[in-house]
C-alpha cells in the first residue's frame, strides 16, 4: 500500500508549486504555439511521472502503470466518441447531405450570430444533456465548419458554448458523481446548481456572439440572443428544482431551439452578419476557401427530412445510449473489468481529502456496448445505409476517418494519462488544498477549484468525483452549506470546460485545424477565467449576502 502525500516538500506554498508543474508545463507548451500538441501532451506526461515519483514519493511501477491506464482510458471512451462523430460528418459531406443541412439552416436564417446561437448554444445543449465527454463540442464545431465558419470561430466559440449545460450533461452524470462522493441528495445539489447556472444559461450566448461579433454585433440581435437564453435558464430553473436533474439538458435545450426558431420566423435582424470569422484578428480566416454561394432553392420536404435524417438519428440513439437502464441492459451482455495489477486499491487516499484512509481504484472498465461512441458509430452506419451510401464506401470512409484522428487520439490519450496519474498521485489534491486554505474567501476560491477540476481532468464529473469531498468537508469547518459547496465545485467547474486540453483537441479535431490547439487556448483562455470568477461571486452572494437565494426549495 502506498498513502498519498499531499505535502511532501513540508512547504504548502513548495508543494502546490511542485503540483502546478505538470498542468503548467502543458498549457505553456500547447499555448506557445510552437510545439504540437501531440508533442506537447507526450512531454507534459513525462514531467508528470518525474514530478509523482521524485517529488510525490509514488512508487515508479505504480505512476507508469497509472499513466498507461489514462492512456487506454484516453481512447475509451473520450477518443471513441471523437472518432465516430467525425465519421458521421465525413459520411454526411460524402453523400452531399451535409449540403442539405446547410440549407436547412439557411432557410432559418443566414446571419452567422443567429446560427450561433441555433448550432452552438442549443443543439450543442441537447448533446450535452445526451451524451456529454466530448459529443456536443465534437458536433457543433464539425457543422459550424460545414457551414462555412473559420476553424477558430467553429471551434473556440463552441467550446464557449458548451458551459452553461455541462453540470447536468450526460443525464446529470455530474450531479450523480458530486451525490456519490458527498453523501448529499442528488436532487438537491441538482436543485442548488440550478440556482446557479440559470444566471450564466443568460449570459453565456450574449457573451457567445460577443466573442464572435464584437458589442455592436451583438447588440444588433439582442432580442434573439435574450429569446434563446430565457427559454433555456427558465426550465434550467424548474426542471431542476421542481422535476429532477436528469433530463434538465434536454429539456431545455429543446424548448429554447424550439423557441428561437419560432421568433426568427416573425424576426430578423435589419443586416445579416454573414463573415464566417472572428470580428478582429482571426488567423484562421486565411486558410479558409472561398465560400461558395449559398443555394437559396427552399427545400422541399422529402430534402428537408434527408437533411435532418443523420441528427434525428444520433438524438435517439444518444437518447437511448444516455439511459441508466439501458447502460445496465448493455452491460450485462458484456463487461470486461481489469483491475490493473499492483495499483488497483493499493494507493489510499488520505484525510483532509477524505474522512479517512481510502482505497483508489484503478480498473479499466471496458464496456464497449455502452460507451456514448459506439452509439455514435452505430448511428453514423444506420444514417449511411439510410442515406445510401454502401458498406464498402462506409468502411473506406471509416479508414479514412482513422487516418484523419490519429494524431488527436495519441494526443488526447496522453492527456488522459496526466489526469489519471494527478489523480491518483494525490498531485491535484495538493492544488485542491490550495484553494480550500482561502478561510473567509473560500465560497470564491472554493468555486474556482471545480473550474481547476475540470481543467486537469477535462470532466465536470471527475472534477465533482476529485474534490466533492473536500468542499463537504471545508464548507462544514468553515460553517458553510455543503449543499452551496457542492453545487459550486459543479458550477464552478462548468466554465474550465472549455481550456481543458481535451476538449480543445476535440475542438481542433472537429474543425480540421489539428496542430493549432495552441491558438485555440489562448482565444478561450480569459473567456474561461472571467466566467469562473464571476460564478465565484456569485456563489459568495449566496453564501454571505443573500442567503435566501441559495434556499433549495423542497
Amino acid at each position: 500500500m502506498w498513502n498519498q502525500i499531499y505535502d511532501p516538500l513540508h512547504s504548502p506554498v513548495l508543494s502546490t508549486i511542485a503540483a502546478a508543474v505538470p498542468v503548467v508545463t502543458l498549457l505553456v507548451l500547447i499555448a506557445s504555439g510552437r510545439v504540437q500538441a501531440h508533442i506537447a501532451a507526450v512531454i507534459a506526461m513525462i514531467v508528470t511521472n518525474l514530478i509523482t515519483i521524485f517529488v510525490f514519493t509514488m512508487p515508479a511501477n505504480m505512476s507508469i502503470r497509472a499513466s498507461i491506464l489514462g492512456v487506454v482510458t484516453g481512447f475509451f471512451p473520450i477518443g471513441w466518441i471523437v472518432l465516430n462523430v467525425i465519421f458521421l460528418y465525413q459520411v454526411t459531406v460524402g453523400c452531399g447531405k451535409f449540403e442539405l443541412l446547410k440549407r436547412a439552416i439557411g432557410s432559418v436564417t443566414e446571419d452567422r450570430r443567429l446560427q450561433l446561437l441555433l448550432v452552438a448554444f442549443s443543439f450543442g445543449a441537447f448533446f450535452e444533456g445526451a451524451s456529454g465527454f466530448g459529443t456536443p463540442v465534437a458536433i457543433t464545431g464539425a457543422v459550424l465548419i460545414g457551414l462555412g465558419f473559420s476553424p477558430l470561430a467553429a471551434s473556440g466559440l463552441s467550446l464557449i458554448a458548451n458551459t452553461a449545460p455541462v453540470a447536468y450533461g450526460a443525464l446529470g452524470t455530474p450531479i450523480q458523481g458530486l451525490a456519490s462522493v458527498t453523501g448529499l441528495d442528488p436532487y438537491i445539489l441538482g436543485a442548488m446548481v440550478g440556482r446557479q447556472l440559470p444566471f450564466f444559461s443568460l449570459i453565456v450566448p450574449f457573451w457567445v456572439v460577443w466573442a464572435f461579433a464584437g458589442w455592436r454585433g451583438m447588440k444588433d440581435v439582442w432580442p434573439a440572443i435574450l429569446v434563446t437564453g430565457v427559454s433555456f435558464a427558465i426550465p434550467q430553473f424548474v426542471i431542476s428544482n421542481y422535476i429532477n436533474p436528469w433530463i434538465v439538458d434536454i429539456g431545455a435545450s429543446l424548448i429554447s431551439m424550439g423557441a428561437l426558431i419560432l421568433f426568427l420566423k416573425v424576426w430578423q435582424p435589419r443586416e445579416l452578419w454573414l463573415s464566417p470569422a472572428l470580428r478582429g484578428r482571426d488567423e484562421s480566416a486565411a486558410t479558409m476557401a472561398a465560400a461558395k454561394p449559398l443555394d437559396r432553392t427552399p427545400l422541399t420536404q422529402s430534402e428537408l427530412f434527408s437533411a435532418l435524417l443523420p441528427w434525428i438519428i444520433v438524438c435517439i440513439v444518444m437518447l437511448i445510449w444516455g439511459n441508466g437502464a439501458f447502460k445496465t441492459w448493455a452491460n450485462g451482455i458484456f463487461t470486461w473489468n481489469y483491475p490493473v495489477p499492483e495499483l488497483h486499491q493499493m494507493i489510499n487516499k488520505m484525510p483532509p481529502v477524505a474522512p479517512g484512509p481510502t482505497k483508489e481504484a484503478a480498473v479499466f472498465s471496458f464496456t464497449y456496448l455502452s460507451f456514448t461512441g459506439t452509439g455514435m458509430l452505430i448511428a453514423a452506419i444506420i444514417s449511411g445505409l439510410l442515406m445510401g451510401v454502401g458498406p464498402g464506401k462506409l468502411a473506406a470512409e471509416y479508414g479514412r476517418t482513422i487516418r484523419l484522428c490519429a494524431i488527436s487520439l495519441i494526443t488526447i490519450s496522453a492527456m488522459l494519462a496526466i489526469g489519471t496519474l494527478t489523480r491518483l498521485s494525490g498531485v491535484d489534491a495538493t492544488l485542491g488544498l490550495a484553494f480550500a486554505a482561502t478561510g473567509v474567501l473560500y465560497p470564491f476560491f472554493g468555486t474556482l477549484l471545480g473550474w481547476l477540476g475540470v481543467a486537469l481532468t477535462g470532466s465536470d464529473t471527475s472534477s465533482n468525483i476529485l474534490f466533492g469531498n473536500l468542499q463537504k468537508i471545508t464548507s462544514q469547518q468553515l460553517g458553510l452549506s455543503p449543499i452551496l459547496m457542492g453545487a459550486a465545485n459543479s458550477s464552478g467547474g462548468v466554465m474550465g470546460k472549455m481550456i481543458d486540453a481535451q476538449s480543445i483537441v476535440v475542438a481542433s479535431t472537429a474543425t480540421n485545424w489539428v496542430g493549432h490547439e495552441g491558438s485555440i487556448l489562448r482565444f478561450v483562455f480569459w473567456h474561461s477565467i472571467v466566467l469562473a470568477c464571476l460564478v465565484g461571486v456569485l456563489v459568495t452572494l449566496q453564501a454571505y449576502v443573500y442567503p435566501f437565494t441559495a434556499l433549495v426549495l423542497k
